[in-house]
Order: C-alpha cells, then sequence, then structure tokens
C-alpha cells in the first residue's frame, strides 16, 4: 500500500528544543523541522509525521528510546487530550527557561533590536489552580476516548461538560477534575452537569445548533467571591428556573448567580443580555487597596496573583516621580491606568470597548481617584494629532496591545509625540519585536522582563521600557 501524502516514520530523533504553540522541535535527517505535539527536549523518539511542508513537517512521538530529564509526571488525568496544559510533563523550571529563550529569540531575531541584559524571568508562585476565570461547554455528543473505543462496548451516556477538543469545534472532553481553578471550581461543574441531567435538560450539539445548555462559566477573586454564569439556547424558564434554584441551594457562598439566553450562531455573550439570578451582577477584586468591579463581560488578567507582579514592573519601568502625564494605550478596564495613578499627575486611558472604559470610569470614581480619563474609541482613529492637542503631550506612554500587536499607525503616532519613555505589555513577543522594530531609530530598548501568567502553557507576557534616543 502505498505510504499517505506526508505521513512517514523517522526514527530516533533527538528532541533539541521547544517551539511555537508549545510544540517540541527535531531536526529530519533531510535536514527539515520536526515539531512533535508530545515531547519534551532531551527526549529521543521516533516520529509519525502527519504533515510535510517544505521546510518542516508535523508529527507525533510514538516511541521514546530516552527520556528527557526535564520530563515530570503530569498530574491531570486528562494531560494529552485536553487542549490546555500542554506543558504539564515538563518541570517548572524548564518551562520558564524556554519562555525566557522565545523572548529573547524573538525580540533579537524578528526584531533586530539591541538587548540589554534580559531580566530572569518572574515565575508563578501557584503553577496550578491559578486562574480566575474558567469557561466550559455542554455537548451531548462528548469525545469518546481512546480507552473507551477499545472496550467495544456501547457508550449511552453522551453528555459532556468541558473543554473542546484541539481542532475539533464540535468535539467536548467531559472532564473529571480540572487542576486550574481552585474549588469549589470543580465542584460547581460536577454538580451543574449531574443536576442538569437529572432535570432531563437537553445538552447542546454544536453541529446542529440544537439543546438547552450551552456554557457554564466560573469566575472567582483572591478576596473569595465567586460568580456562576449559565448560558442557555433556548427560553425555558421552568427548566432554568430549576436548574439556576438548585445551583443556589447547593453553594449558598456563590456571590453573583447569572444567565444568559443565546440563540445565535455562537456562544459569545458580549452582545447579549446577561439576567441576574442571585446575589449582585458583579463581584469585586482588589489589588493594593484598589477595588474592580468584574461584571460576566470585563476583562480582568486571569491570574490574580500574578496580575499584581506585572502591574508591579509596569509601574517600576514608568519611574513616575508625580508631575508626568501618562497614556494608557489599549486601557481595559483601566486597571494599570488606576494602578500608576498615584504616582502620576495625570493619567489618560483610550480604549476600543465601550463597556471597558463604562467599567473603568465607575472603578475610579469608587476608588476615589479622580486625577485619570478614560475615552473610547478606535485606537488608531481617536489617538490622533487633535487628541494629543486637546489632552497633552504625554511624558510616558503605557501600550498593552492585544495579540496582534499595535496598528502601524499608533506605532507612527507614537513616533510622532516621542515621549521620553514608552512601556510595551505584550502577551506575544513575536508581534512586540515587530513593532520594536518599528521604533528603533527613535528608541533604545532599556529593560526587559518576562512574565509567567500561564504556568503549564508556553504563553508568556513580556514588558519592555523604551527610553528616547538622544
Amino acid at each position: 500500500m502505498p505510504r499517505k501524502r506526508g505521513r512517514q516514520l523517522i526514527e530516533n530523533v533527538e528532541v533539541i528544543d521547544a517551539g511555537a504553540k508549545g510544540k517540541a522541535v527535531a531536526k529530519a535527517p533531510d535536514g527539515r523541522v520536526i515539531f512533535i505535539n508530545n515531547a519534551v527536549p532531551g527526549d529521543v523518539v521516533d516520529v509519525q509525521t502527519y504533515k510535510r511542508r517544505k521546510a518542516y513537517y508535523e508529527g507525533s512521538a510514538v516511541a521514546f528510546h530516552a527520556l528527557s530529564d526535564r520530563r515530570t509526571d503530569p498530574i491531570c488525568e486528562h494531560f494529552g487530550v485536553c487542549g490546555g496544559c500542554k506543558w504539564q510533563h515538563m518541570d517548572y523550571e524548564s518551562q520558564l527557561h524556554f519562555k525566557q529563550r522565545e523572548v529573547i529569540n524573538n525580540l533579537k531575531r524578528l526584531g533586530g533590536v539591541e538587548l540589554p541584559e534580559v531580566s530572569p524571568i518572574l515565575g508563578s508562585s501557584e503553577q496550578y489552580f491559578y486562574r480566575n476565570k474558567m469557561e466550559f461547554s455542554f455537548s451531548n455528543n462528548r469525545w469518546i476516548t481512546q480507552e473507551e473505543m477499545a472496550e467495544g462496548k456501547e457508550i449511552a451516556d453522551r453528555n459532556a461538560l468541558g473543554f473542546h477538543i484541539p481542532g475539533m469545534w464540535d468535539k467536548i472532553l467531559n472532564l473529571n477534575t480540572c487542576h486550574l481553578q481552585r474549588d469549589p471550581s470543580n465542584a460547581i461543574r460536577t454538580f451543574v452537569k449531574n443536576k442538569a441531567e437529572e432535570l432531563q435538560l437537553d445538552f447542546f450539539n454544536t453541529r446542529d445548533q440544537e439543546g438547552s445548555l450551552r456554557t457554564l462559566m466560573l469566575r472567582t477573586s483572591s478576596n473569595g467571591e465567586i460568580m456562576v454564569l449559565v448560558q442557555f439556547f433556548r427560553e425555558d424558564q421552568q427548566a432554568c428556573k430549576a436548574l439556576l434554584n438548585a445551583i443556589q441551594q447547593e453553594f449558598p457562598e456563590i456571590t453573583s448567580l447569572l444567565y444568559v439566553i443565546n440563540s445565535k450562531g455562537n456562544d459569545t455573550i458580549y452582545d447579549q443580555q446577561v439576567i441576574c439570578h442571585a446575589g449582585r451582577d458583579h463581584i469585586f477584586e482588589e489589588m493594593e487597596g484598589l477595588r474592580f468591579k468584574i461584571n460576566a463581560k470585563s476583562f480582568y488578567q486571569t491570574n490574580s496573583a500574578q496580575a499584581y507582579e506585572l502591574y508591579k514592573v509596569v509601574r517600576e519601568f514608568a519611574g513616575l516621580r508625580g508631575q508626568e502625564l501618562v497614556y494608557d494605550l489599549y486601557t481595559g478596564t483601566g486597571t494599570i491606568a488606576q494602578f500608576v495613578a498615584k504616582n502620576a499627575k495625570k493619567v489618560i486611558g483610550v480604549e476600543a470597548i465601550p463597556d471597558a472604559i463604562a467599567a473603568a470610569k465607575e472603578n475610579a470614581q469608587s476608588n476615589g481617584i479622580d486625577n485619570v480619563d478614560f475615552f473610547v474609541g478606535d485606537m488608531k482613529k481617536v489617538f490622533n494629532k487633535a487628541f494629543i492637542q486637546t489632552h497633552g503631550q504625554p511624558d510616558v506612554i503605557i501600550t498593552d496591545p492585544p495579540r496582534d500587536g499595535m496598528h502601524k499607525d499608533v506605532v507612527q503616532q507614537i513616533l510622532n509625540i516621542a515621549p521620553q519613555r514608552v512601556i510595551y505589555v505584550s502577551c506575544n513577543s513575536a508581534t512586540q519585536a515587530r513593532d520594536l522594530a518599528l521604533m528603533d531609530e527613535t528608541y533604545t530598548v532599556v529593560k526587559v522582563q518576562p512574565v509567567d501568567m500561564f504556568p503549564q502553557t508556553h504563553h508568556v507576557e513580556n514588558v519592555v521600557l523604551l527610553e528616547r534616543r538622544s
């Protein structure tokens, strides 16, 4: 039988690095790079490829001849099937090593900028149970494990409440225990699934767009408050109330119990009405005496403890002495703006999402901060010459754009303004490097501080301090 196109067995290759999207890296005998989805640097493996391109292969390790000393035993029973926590099989010090190296490589290779000595990455004190927000999906057509298929038995229970299988939008892995969010997260999720089945509620079918229960969102705060939101596909007040009442009775400690009726094609709630069933429609997060009101649609860093460490880095890099005008671009709900406000004369926050700016204004007022102003608008349009003339020439700019980085017009406007210092916070050092290259003639990189916000994953946050060249 002819070999399937792109599929071949490559034997006895040493895994030499960790690469993009958390995949391990090896070199094939023909010189191509091999991206491997289930290995650790230092392993010696046989790889079954499933994709071939001009410069690389993608594949899975199917035999291990030697195991890396960077390996550790994953604690989660769902590791390797679930799409999260892809680095659970690598010890934490090695995770930090490869994250730091990715930042340095991206800034040097993609940005081509001269770097100072990069500060050691700030590791997370908690490597598990660090997330304050989790979103789970219901399904009546759950993922069947290889073990279940091997048994050859008829499978009657097809309901699931858990995560999407990577690359399969209509398949959900049913979770027994997740190690990302502290209890009562697992207890609430398990109860909701069992109670929904007891009440004979239909779990959603993504492909057919049928069923009642769509998603479950859980948010927690460092001061013990809990938000639970159940999303229904269709309105059935009796069934909805029965489930919500049961949740409230079982978990009276829930601060905010909410629901949404969403019959559109996708399950995003940002254009939906959120209804409060019990308690408040929000919870509070606290940081250095500041309180931030968080509703179902609010953005807040999902690792609260590391967010505090990140914000302290930003404040230190800003070097504020009380007389500076600061612009905080992509301010979100204004957390960084409020965090640095006590050290500045004035802070101006700009954000594209109206709800986020409304929350920023409300939080600033409740925190008694009167030297911040927030404005809403598309960054590349609102952040222009007229805006600067109206609100003043900033001494410092803080920018924290989404993964795509800054629009080239925003970069150009920063160069036009040429403040003394720019602090660039990024969740994607590749696009950060691209933007730094555009700013290199005007600015020099003075400090670089990676921060690990997401242990057990390849993701890394990075903060760069730029100073205007003399």
